[in-house]
């Protein structure tokens, strides 16, 4: 293939324009925020099952506590209209007062055991809820971190994308007028190896950093200066400058 030397060397500032939003496309996708905010989503995610679970042990805590509640209050209620019609003498049959003493004692004792019952399910409860709560306050730290991360990835992913918006924009120019057989030529390798063309600078070629031996450089040196010449080691199209050492 063959192209004005002109073209050749503009090839270069192409190179480097991709170059450079290549570089500003992988700055995007590796911010240093987007590691924290993906361990901090998956805890989020986790947290939020554990909170989901959480309360699901304080509903039903909530639920048994009412439930001992009323039996509690039950049976003082009925030991209350059993004092009640004690005190106010409409028992006056002895072995109707000796039953409901005894009765009375009954009363008692289911009134002492459901209230330890009742203080269990509290102390329970009381646990169940600061598991509950420390979980919400966890959960708040991560949203509040989040919105942090999420508001500096934007920012600079806002920056990265006006960049490369300018660096769209000089490509336009700077591709502009160049040969079309050439233009693929460069896409092609571009696309293969992420640099389609590189200076030979020193003997050396700018793409793969080999240094190539007397035999190529020879050839190289006797070829047309529109002879587009390919790196033999990595097949980039190298362009000829005068820092090229031939």
């Amino acid at each position: 293939m063959k192209a004005d030397p002109s073209h050749q060397l503009k090839l270069l500032d192409v190179a480097e324009l991709d170059a450079r939003a290549a570089q500003l496309r992988h700055q995007r996708a590796h911010l240093p925020e987007l590691a924290e905010i993906s361990a901090l989503e998956a805890e989020r995610t986790e947290l939020t099952d554990q909170v989901r679970d959480a309360r699901i042990v304080v509903d039903d805590l909530t639920a048994e506590q009412a439930k001992a509640d009323r039996e509690v209050e039950q049976v003082k209620a009925r030991r209350e209209r059993d004092c009640t019609r004690m005190d106010s003498g409409q028992i006056t049959n002895p072995k109707d007062l000796e039953r409901m003493q005894h009765e009375l004692v009954s009363l008692e004792r289911r009134i002492g055991t459901l209230e330890d019952a009742e203080l269990e399910v509290m102390e329970r409860l009381e646990e169940a809820q600061q598991v509950l709560d420390g979980l919400a306050i966890r959960a708040d730290d991560i949203d509040a971190r989040l919105a942090e991360l999420v508001a500096a990835r934007d920012e600079k992913r806002a920056a990265i994308d006006a960049t490369l918006q300018e660096v769209a924009g000089a490509r336009g120019p700077a591709v502009e007028g160049m040969p079309a057989d050439l233009m693929g030529l460069y896409e092609r390798l571009r696309e293969q190896k992420g640099i389609g063309a590189a200076l030979l600078r020193a003997r050396q070629c700018g793409g793969c950093n080999m240094t190539l031996d007397a035999s190529e450089l020879a050839r190289i040196r006797s070829a047309d200066a529109d002879e587009v010449i390919r790196c033999e080691e990595c097949q980039r199209i190298l362009v000829r400058t005068d820092e090229s050492g031939l």
